[in-house]
């Protein structure tokens, strides 16, 4: 199944920009983070699927929403089962592109400070987002990273009255990927 989607995710990314200059991971390391008084929840997910346009400027990200991994497997389960529901709602993408495009020279080796806007989805509701990130290319590869926060409500993921004491209103998510040419 797993192979399936990657390799349906990817022809769908390649499909955005035929023709042009793409770099692609398909092990992007997406990370979450939630801390409360009562406890830090932290997950990371290093399955991401990406590509970047160079000539576009377009990015665009896909995520298996069970592939997030917990240090407690019971807080992967309640993630999984009764906070993004992943078997009704099994991914989550961002579809967007680089406002600031002419700060980046794909040719040229260094570290380019960009904003990044589109489109996330999550638990199958869509907002607008638009984040600092920064690009570094060298040789033949680039990687990229961003931090930001969503709030929960935003994506009408409810957490039950019992936990809501554990579980922070506003989860900080951490993108870290490495880039190939193709």
């Amino acid at each position: 199944m797993k192979n399936i989607f990657l390799i349906f995710t990817t022809l769908f990314l390649f499909s955005l920009s035929a023709g042009a200059q793409n770099f692609i991971t398909k092990n992007g390391k997406i990370s979450l983070f939630s801390k409360t008084d009562a406890e830090n929840i932290d997950a990371v997910n290093n399955q991401a699927v990406s590509v970047i346009n160079t000539q576009t400027g377009s990015v665009a990200f896909s995520v298996l929403v069970n592939g997030f991994l917990f240090k407690k497997a019971l807080m992967q389960e309640h993630f999984n089962e009764n906070y993004l529901e992943s078997g009704k709602y099994p991914k989550a993408t961002f579809k967007g592109s680089i406002v600031d495009m002419s700060k980046v020279d794909f040719k040229k080796d260094g570290s380019y400070n960009v904003t990044v806007t589109g489109d996330l989805n999550m638990h199958n509701v869509t907002n607008k987002v638009t984040v600092p990130a920064v690009i570094v290319v060298k040789g033949n590869s680039l990687s990229a990273n961003t931090t930001f926060k969503v709030k929960l409500d935003d994506y009408k993921i409810a957490v039950p009255k019992v936990v809501e004491n554990n579980i922070s209103k506003t989860i900080e998510l951490k993108v870290d990927c490495n880039y190939e040419a193709r």
